[in-house]
């Protein structure tokens, strides 16, 4: 009886350090991420003279992109092991759409097309 609850013990003690240290590997995981995630937006900042301004993918590994370097927009093409510049664009040529700065759109008014459109779906069947 006595060597039972030893063993039930035992086991519940080896469970209760894995999961400790699970826990712990998991937080080191999270916190080396933020790190890493932190350099890397911090290595962007350096490069606020160059921005992508659009990119329209032609096949799996090429594509058109417009960037502005400077005061100037060139259209780029990229591909796999080279970059090419087309063509510079001229300033008024270039239709930039305002980003929203990660706005989030609102489900219950996206729902409620969605709802009014399959709502007109069956009424014209």
């Amino acid at each position: 009886m006595l060597l039972t609850v030893s063993e039930g013990m035992d086991s519940f003690l080896q469970f209760c350090t894995v999961l400790v240290i699970f826990v712990f590997v998991l937080a080191i995981t999270w916190a080396a991420t933020k790190l890493i995630a932190n350099v890397q937006n911090g290595q962007s900042v350096h490069g606020a003279n160059i921005e992508v301004i659009e990119t329209y993918r032609l096949a799996a590994n090429k594509y058109i992109q417009i960037i502005k370097a400077g005061e100037k927009y060139l259209a780029v093409a990229v591909c796999k092991d080279t970059v090419t510049m087309l063509a510079e664009i001229p300033v008024g040529q270039i239709h930039v759409q305002e980003r929203q700065g990660g706005a989030v759109p609102d489900f219950k008014k996206m729902l409620e097309m969605a709802r009014r459109k399959d709502d007109n779906r069956k009424n014209e069947e």
